[in-house]
């Protein structure tokens, strides 16, 4: 498929009608690749002969196992009884129960071993990682249809052995870790995919697609991370409210190279079943917040509260499920009836406001006139320092609104207010910046083509006019990829403390700590960049397909300190609110060169 075809995601029913494009639009956004809702039967179609055949390879297949039986221990799963009658041919028996024929692919590196195979006439395979030099291994059930999304893969993990007649088990198993949470790689397998794969929680990571999908967002995937030792390291990402596709390769940290695994369907919906090799390059390690000694990484609760436990349960992030998916006449129904503008934030539960900073009344007494270079002028007079008047330049009436205003470093304020009376029941995240004359506006918008009280954002660009002030004629904020790479913690208050990584020029992900400050549940957002000045950016992300938000903020680099604005529409209503954080600076990765294309057309 072209990446840069937006769609609206019809309702579909599970015969595999397709979700069809409807409206393009010049630029990617995140989550609105077309899939289609496979039936059991077109997978079981599909997998058949590859179950038969086994995976293909680019780099040669082992025969390490060539004409060898072994049988493999779980502490709490099967036992599997494996005969490889070559390189890429196998008979397994689970549990004792009958042979199944399969094809299958085998890698080695670094004294471990990696294969997989599906089972014919079945949805599921195994994938399995041995440890040569200890006995000891992981096995991943995986099967399709599992999930009420069929092309989604699920996997379950099962700790345990091979066995070797006359000798005891081994005692050690490989663990889930937390000691691969921060790090970030460049990958390129030997099929030519190159990915920025980024692990900044214990239980999702995040990548960035550089040939598939040219590199202009981050996504991100549930994922697990095991430790078989100090340098060797299991890692599996399942493309949830995607493609549904299973990434799993084994990793030599100190030689950045891998050996593993892609299963699912593509946007062509043809199946991937391969194994593959591929070389690296370290990108750099971020913060870890935990208690030194704690390697566990949580653990994490594999059901959220209330859900019952079953095979292959993980915390997934499903914004979208969540989202309600407002017309546009709902969304101005809600509108006119329900508008919180900058509410107290009291109650319970944490909030995104809890360590924010004392607002400003220096806009208080001030006129002015913001002259943006792509929308009409707005002109202001503010009344206090929580009430001003508006009006578009041309127009003679003004109107009231509630705002408020931050001052981040001296002369830059933000500050925000709706717009009532638009059509698309406008607000505005402003800075101005009053030593530069120059001000940036993120102007969110609602009737969106997606869902109406899904969030859109323009850019505004322009110079402050007011007495005394001369405004700059060619000078502006600009957009900047000097944030690229780096993650940023922020701690909103008591309860609520999350990251930043900010992943490409156009995308960013949050990742929510857990209660052992490891980096847990992770998503991501269309976003952008604006430099203020040294050390000061204006942000934006969207929550799109999530629950709609814009969010803004001021990160101020100095002071370590970010105030911001959230615009929110939902069967609650329209909102403007404050956010405020206090922050750390977890890290930075060395990723810029990748954004910079050649004269050639490639990616540095």
């Amino acid at each position: 498929m072209t990446p840069y075809i937006l769609a609206i995601r019809k309702k579909t029913d599970r015969d595999g009608e397709k979700y069809m494009p409807e409206t393009p639009y010049p630029k990617v956004q995140m989550h609105r690749i077309v899939y289609t809702k496979l039936s059991e039967r077109q997978i079981a179609d599909k997998l058949g002969p590859v179950a038969a055949s086994g995976p293909t390879s680019v780099s040669p297949l082992s025969d390490i196992f060539a004409g060898e039986s072994i049988r493999i221990v779980t502490d709490k799963g099967p036992a599997l009884a494996y005969t490889f009658s070559g390189n890429n041919r196998l008979s397994v028996t689970v549990n004792g129960g009958s042979a199944a024929e399969a094809g299958y692919g085998a890698l080695a590196m670094s004294g471990i071993v990696f294969f997989s195979h599906m089972i014919p006439g079945t949805m599921r395979g195994y994938a399995v990682v041995i440890d040569q030099a200890t006995d000891v291994a992981t096995v991943f059930e995986l099967w399709f249809c599992g999930y009420k999304d069929n092309r989604e893969v699920q996997r379950e993990i099962y700790y345990g052995y091979v066995e070797q007649p006359g000798r005891e088990a081994p005692k050690v198993r490989h663990v889930p870790t937390d000691r691969v949470e921060g790090k970030g790689f460049y990958w390129k397998q030997d099929n030519g995919a190159e990915t920025l794969e980024f692990y900044p929680s214990v239980a999702y990571s995040n990548f960035v697609e550089l040939s598939r999908l040219g590199g202009e967002l981050g996504f991100c995937g549930p994922s697990d991370y095991i430790k078989i030792n100090e340098n060797l390291y299991i890692y599996t990402r399942t493309e949830c409210e995607f493609s549904g596709t299973f990434t799993l390769y084994a990793m030599d940290l100190n030689r950045a190279e891998q050996i593993g695994m892609r299963l699912g369907f593509n946007a062509a919906d043809a199946l991937e079943y391969y194994v593959f090799r591929g070389k690296g390059k370290w990108l750099g390690q971020l913060a870890q917040f935990e208690k030194f000694g704690d390697e566990s990484g949580g653990p994490i609760p594999a059901v959220a509260p209330g859900q019952a436990p079953a095979k292959g349960a993980r915390r997934v992030y499903r914004p979208f499920e969540t989202m309600p998916k407002m017309t546009k006449a709902q969304v101005d129904a809600v509108c006119a009836k329900k508008t919180a503008v900058f509410a107290p934030t009291g109650g319970p539960g944490p909030s995104m406001a809890g360590n924010l900073g004392p607002s400003t009344g220096s806009l208080a007494g001030k006129t002015l006139t913001l002259r943006y270079d792509n929308a009409p002028a707005m002109e202001y007079r503010f009344d206090d320092a929580e009430t001003l008047h508006w009006r578009k330049e041309g127009q003679t009436s003004w109107t009231k609104a509630r705002y408020q205003a931050w001052e981040s470093m001296p002369g830059v304020i933000l500050f925000g207010h709706l717009l009532e009376g638009e059509p698309n029941h406008d607000g505005h995240s402003i800075v101005a910046d009053f030593d530069q004359g120059l001000v940036t506006c993120f102007n969110g918008y609602l009737n969106t083509p997606y869902f109406a009280n899904e969030a859109g954002v323009r850019i505004l660009f322009g110079v402050i006019e007011m007495e005394g002030l001369i405004p700059p004629k060619y000078n502006r904020h600009r957009l900047t990829e000097e944030m690229v790479g780096r993650a940023v913690s922020q701690n909103y208050g008591p309860g609520l403390t999350s990251m930043h990584l900010y992943t490409t020029p156009h995308s960013l992900s949050w990742i929510i700590f857990t209660n052992t400050d490891a980096g847990g549940l992770e998503w991501s957002g269309p976003a952008a960049y604006v430099k203020i000045r040294n050390g000061l950016y204006f942000i934006y992300w969207l929550e799109e397909a999530c629950n709609g938000t814009l969010g803004t903020i001021l990160v101020n680099l100095r002071t370590m300190r970010d105030v911001g604005i959230g615009y929110h529409c939902g069967e609650e209503g329209l909102s403007m609110s404050a956010m405020g954080a206090h922050e750390r600076h977890a890290g930075q990765f060395d990723i810029t060169r990748f954004y910079q294309v050649k004269a050639s057309g490639g990616v540095e």
